[in-house]
């Protein structure tokens, strides 16, 4: 940001954040950093000592300065609103901000009139009620669900943009506990017949959506879930009950499911063919691609972050693989031409998010800071660059290419991928 554009900044704001533990020479963290359009800083409360509190309530409520919110895309019936990744701590994201993305609408349903049919090639079809589902042993654990578009945003070299946020490149994605019943015991209830390969999953929203899964990742973790961090389901996220594959795309994860088919072959839905397919650059296209492969991104510094002062920050940020866990992320503070590992924040879960954090001593010269995640099978994730070459320009999902942030000599944060090319 030129010079001449600081003072959309209040003085009183920058030496807020100036003053403090960047003058005690103690490291720096996203909480001594300001926010790009921050035009005052907000006065503090009356002294809390002095004046009763509020009384008990039946829900709590989040605190006056803490008001993190998703962002809506469009207020369409095919939309998502995405989670604000640079606002959260930990791992697991708050039920209200977990991401959404549908295809026709959130539709209502009431859990005692709900029924989840499981037939095709199976000795016993069976119809499920909700009662039924929870009378089953109940499983929970924590995984991410990521949309397979994800990062689609900065994927175009024509297109590459600057001030966009973890938010808006990559807030299709959300961690959680998840509790329900294993899919396999519910198959073992109806009998797999020999020769069944595949399940198709139906959805009971307008856009019944249906997607084909193989039957080893059924047997193996799949889960039909119906509580979330400790609670029912949200309706975004699928009430009363969705189908869960840790480490998959989430466009596989079928929410509001009311049908399963146990069948010898994938389906072949719309979903599955002509859409959800990646696009290669021979002409063919990737069919099935399910696991998503590991990355990471840094929430801190990022735009729309201003770093006030040089000195000792840390950076920080999050990293997950669909293969098992994570098992290293590095840091590059010069654009790539060295790396350092950060340090990995437990707990350090299979197919879950992990929180990584890093000291850097900026200068205060201009660079270009990025993050590289590695998992437990030896993948280490792609550059840009590395990513075209293997799949060309044209495809729409799964872009896991590692994410820069420009650090300009003011302290002001932009995405910086661009700057790489």
């Amino acid at each position: 940001m030129p010079a001449g554009q600081r003072t959309k900044y209040s003085r009183r704001a920058w030496l807020t954040a100036a003053s403090g533990t960047a003058a005690t020479g103690l490291v720096m963290t996203r909480f001594d950093a300001i926010r790009a359009g921050v035009q005052e800083v907000v006065p503090p409360p009356v002294d809390p000592t002095k004046v009763p509190g509020r009384f008990v309530s039946e829900v709590g409520r989040r605190a006056t300065g803490e008001q993190p919110r998703r962002l809506v895309r469009t207020l369409a019936l095919s939309s998502s609103s995405r989670t604000p990744l640079q606002d959260l701590q930990g791992t697991i994201t708050p039920s209200d901000l977990h991401f959404e993305r549908h295809h026709a609408g959130i539709p209502e349903i009431l859990a005692e009139d709900h029924e989840l049919l499981v037939h095709g090639m199976v000795e016993r079809p069976m119809v499920f009620r909700m009662a039924d589902l929870r009378r089953y042993p109940q499983a929970s654990r924590i995984c991410f669900i990521e949309c397979s578009g994800n990062g689609g945003g900065a994927y175009n070299r024509n297109r590459m943009p600057t001030n966009i946020s973890p938010q808006q490149l990559d807030g299709l994605l959300s961690t959680s506990e998840w509790t329900g019943v294993m899919l396999s015991t519910i198959l073992r209830e109806v009998g797999v017949r020999p020769g069944a390969s595949w399940i198709l999953a139906e959805g009971g929203d307008a856009a019944v959506m249906g997607r084909s899964v193989p039957l080893d990742k059924a047997m193996d973790d799949s889960m039909l879930a119906y509580g979330q961090n400790g609670e029912a389901i949200r309706p975004e996220q699928g009430y009363p009950v969705r189908l869960l594959l840790p480490g998959w795309e989430g466009n596989a994860q079928v929410k509001w499911l009311r049908r399963i088919e146990v069948t010898d072959r994938p389906t072949m839905t719309r979903d599955e063919t002509s859409r959800y397919t990646d696009p290669l650059k021979d002409g063919t296209a990737r069919q099935f691609s399910f696991v998503m492969d590991a990355k990471s991104i840094i929430t801190f510094p990022s735009y729309p972050f201003v770093l006030p002062d040089r000195g000792w920050w840390e950076i920080e940020g999050l990293a997950w693989t669909g293969r098992g866990r994570i098992t290293r992320v590095e840091i590059s503070t010069d654009g790539g031409r060295s790396w350092a590992d950060a340090a990995l924040q437990p707990p350090i879960l299979s197919k879950s998010t992990v929180r990584f954090r890093h000291l850097w001593n900026w200068d205060g010269r201009e660079t270009v800071i990025l993050s590289r995640a590695t998992d437990e099978t030896g993948y280490v994730q792609p550059t840009v660059q590395q990513l075209w070459d293997a799949r060309g320009e044209g495809t729409a999902y799964h872009h896991n290419h590692q994410r820069a942030w420009k650090i300009a000599s003011d302290g002001t944060v932009t995405f910086g991928l661009g700057d790489l090319l």
